[in-house]
């Protein structure tokens, strides 16, 4: 073998951009002695010149530096991005002044960047840039200017996870149950009131006109008798702030619901209370009329009769009583009235 040397290496060839070391000597004597950079950058291409051939995302400068620390580059660090982009495939993050970030691998379409609000763009998979070129920018948003205070004043632990202190307003905000808002909004709608040690919910199931009742008992801390499925969510600490979060939401969720059911129930008992009091009066009515001896229906109609003409037999005699001194005296009138007339009659006749 006569000679052996490497003709290409990635997007460079042998007859692209080549130079000899005299080259590279004349350079930096005209740098030191002319300040005169033009030939050096000639001969000392930079490092944007191999990555030409893949597909460029362009990053805002409060994201730089955060990616030089390998984060993820996320739909709010994003400033312009290439056409064609496919998901997994190598990508360029640049800044705005044409210099290589890292190299990425896409998790987005084209379509999905120009549309989406959340999530992330690239994952990284070679850092390029030094850190710190850039300013730090990461942890100055208010929210995380607000989770700094409460560290602070003890609120929170060291690394921002979830203590006793933890006000409720901050437990909803942040820290979700598995299953996000939807699970939320179930917790809500459960209507069994839940312990602070142990959860369980019973939920009855009444359908149509069988009545058949069916029952779900889930233990979340794995203490219960074994009855239903048993979920353990425990961080490094050995605490659980997936499971403490969910309670709190519970509890206080649950009590509102509570106090309902018990307005409702209180309700139901007075009109069951009213219903068995007119129950009892009809009760002891009918007891009444039973317990007196001979009050038979031939019996209670004749009762009626007698009544019914006393009273005629009395109104009689109370329409008679005023009239009595001049009744026998308008009756004489009458029959003499009578006779005197049949005396006419006969007369003519």
């Amino acid at each position: 073998m006569q000679e052996l040397r490497r003709v290409r290496s990635g997007i460079l060839g042998e007859r692209d951009n080549m130079v000899t070391m005299h080259d590279v000597m004349d350079a930096q004597w005209l740098y030191d002695n002319m300040k005169d950079e033009a030939y050096l950058r000639k001969v000392v291409m930079p490092l944007e010149t191999l990555l030409t051939s893949y597909k460029r995302i362009v990053v805002k400068d409060s994201a730089v530096n955060a990616i030089c620390y390998g984060a993820k580059l996320m739909v709010p660090g994003l400033l312009r991005f290439e056409n064609g982009i496919e998901i997994d495939e190598e990508v360029v993050l640049m800044t705005t002044k044409g210099e290589a970030i890292a190299l990425g691998i896409a998790q987005m379409t084209t379509a999905v960047m120009a549309t989406c609000e959340h999530g992330a763009v690239a994952k990284i998979k070679r850092v390029v840039m030094d850190r710190d070129t850039y300013p730090r920018k990461w942890g100055l948003g208010p929210h995380a200017l607000k989770k700094k205070k409460m560290i602070a004043e003890g609120l929170l632990d060291k690394k921002g996870k979830p203590i006793e202190k933890m006000p409720a307003e901050w437990d909803r905000n942040v820290v979700l149950p598995a299953g996000g808002d939807a699970a939320v909004a179930m917790i809500a709608a459960a209507p069994v009131p839940v312990n602070a040690e142990e959860t369980t919910t019973d939920t009855v199931v009444e359908e149509g006109k069988e009545g058949k009742k069916k029952k779900k008992k889930k233990d979340k801390d794995g203490d219960g008798d074994g009855e239903g499925k048993k979920r353990k969510m425990v961080d490094d600490d050995g605490r659980s702030p997936v499971a403490v979060s969910a309670k709190k939401v519970r509890v206080e969720e649950v009590a509102d619901s509570a106090m309902v059911e018990e307005e409702k129930s209180e309700k139901k008992k007075k009109k069951k209370d009213k219903e068995r009091d007119g129950v009892e009066k009809s009760a002891k009515k009918e007891k009444k009329e039973k317990s007196e001896p001979g009050t038979s229906d031939g019996e209670k109609s004749e009762k009626k009769k007698k009544k019914k003409k006393s009273k005629d037999s009395e109104n009689g005699e109370e329409a008679a009583l005023p009239s009595n001194g001049g009744a026998d005296t308008e009756e004489g009138d009458k029959s003499e009235k009578k006779e005197k007339k049949k005396k006419k009659h006969r007369d003519h006749d």
